[in-house]
Formats: C-alpha cells, sequence, structure tokens
C-alpha cells in the first residue's frame, strides 16, 4: 500500500462515530471470544490470544471490554459457534482483494459477500485465487511525532525481533513474522509507544492502481460495504489508493 494512502486510512478509521466504534469493538470482542475458545484464556499460553489483544487495544477497545470479553468466552463455551472462513476475489480492475469472515451462517455470509463484489463491479474466487500476491505479516504503525526516538524505537523493535522498520512522511511501520508480532508490540508498549494500527495482516506483495473514476468509486464502496457486513473481520487488499 502507498504510504500516503495507509496513513489516510488510519486516520478515517481513528475518527469514525460512536456508534461505528461500537461495531468495531463487537467485532474485535468476537475476534478474542474465538480466540479464547481456540486456545484457553490465558494470553501468555495463548499466542492468537495476545495477538487479538494487542490489535483491540490499538483500536482504543477499553480494557474493561477486553476483559469482558474473556471472561465471557471462558465461561460461555457453549454459544456463539463461529466458523471462520476466507474469501477470495477481485475487485474492480482487478484489484485482489481477502476478506476475513466470522459466521455462524456460511450460507448467508457466502451469499452477501458474492452480492457484494457483483454488485460493485468485481467478482469473487476460489480459495486461493490471489493469497498468494500477499506475505502474512505482522504490521505495527506508530505516528510520527516529536516524542517519538527514531534511534530507539529501531533498536527496541530490531532487537525484539522485527524483520523491518519502514520511516514513511508521517508514521513508521514495524514488519515482523506472525510468530514474534506479539513479543515486538510488548516490547515497544513497555518503551512507551502508542500504536495507530497493530495486527497479523495480509500485506500485498505488490500494489494495483485504479484511474478509471467509476472504478475507484465503486472499489470504495465495495470496502466500506464490506467493512460494516457484521460477519467481516478483516479485508485486505492491493489496491494502490493517490
Amino acid at each position: 500500500m502507498a504510504g500516503h494512502s495507509k496513513w489516510s486510512n488510519i486516520k478515517h478509521k481513528k475518527e469514525r462515530t460512536d456508534a461505528q466504534k461500537g461495531k468495531i469493538f463487537t467485532k474485535l470482542g468476537r475476534e478474542i471470544a474465538v480466540a479464547v475458545k481456540a486456545g484457553g484464556p490465558d494470553p501468555n499460553t495463548n499466542s492468537r490470544l495476545k495477538d487479538a489483544i494487542a490489535k483491540a487495544k490499538a483500536n482504543n477497545m477499553p480494557n474493561d471490554n477486553i476483559m469482558r470479553s474473556i471472561k465471557k468466552a471462558s465461561g460461555d463455551l457453549t454459544s456463539d459457534n463461529f466458523e471462520e472462513i476466507v474469501y477470495e476475489g477481485y475487485g474492480p480492475g482487478g484489484v485482489a482483494v481477502i476478506v476475513e469472515t466470522l459466521t455462524d451462517n456460511r450460507n448467508r455470509t457466502a451469499g452477501d459477500i458474492r452480492h457484494l463484489f457483483d454488485k460493485f463491479g468485481g467478482n469473487l474466487g476460489t480459495t486461493g485465487c490471489v493469497s498468494f500476491m500477499f506475505d502474512k505479516r505482522g504490521q505495527i504503525i506508530i505516528e510520527k511525532t516529536e516524542s517519538v526516538d527514531e534511534d530507539n524505537l529501531m533498536m527496541t523493535a530490531l532487537e525484539a525481533g522485527a524483520l523491518d522498520i519502514v520511516g514513511e512522511e508521517e508514521f513508521f511501520e514495524i514488519i515482523t513474522e506472525p510468530q514474534d508480532f506479539s513479543k515486538v508490540a510488548e516490547a515497544l508498549e513497555n518503551e512507551g509507544y502508542k500504536f495507530e494500527a497493530a495486527e497479523v495482516a495480509m500485506i500485498p506483495q505488490s500494489t494495483t492502481a485504479l484511474t478509471d473514476e467509476d472504478m475507484i468509486s465503486n472499489m470504495e464502496k465495495l470496502i466500506e460495504r464490506l467493512e460494516d457486513h457484521d460477519d467481516v473481520q478483516n479485508i485486505y487488499h492491493n489496491w494502490e489508493q493517490e
């Protein structure tokens, strides 16, 4: 993703209304609950839960909400049995799109996702049709401010096991192997760094630019409508926004 567009995206997400934040917290809570049911309520022994908590904190989810989600999932292992399904396809102009969902009704979700791709000039593909164009990596975004010491940031991240640190105009991007994400995030958090985003994500190996105004509009609408869908947890794409 282009540096400027990525930062614009992050700032846009941070400035959502309270109602939208509530929806995001619900999705994050679901992610935490699924992690608890998969590996237990202790983040020290459940790396997936540790990653989910780091992501929740980066999205400003209150600690009380996080603990409540963990306790609820720990005490009620029978309800809300969500299935993880990943959809892959192409948006307008051949933009590669990956949609990660948690659903209790796969037929409903598949129909809804297919409809959105069709409606906005894309098409849903088969498993593996675009995922080979992405790398699974831990990704931490930190805003460039006067209080951020670049040398200390780089030293802390690299010593904790980061693969790379990229300095863009407005932010630093720290990349890790998926298994090292929590360790690097924890080391940076202990140094007092505040994350604008932190998650294990699918990062595109290359990007696709769109020049047609209709395609750009449809791509924006596709992402927006997918983000609003209750079953959609994460969306990754290789669109290089200007």
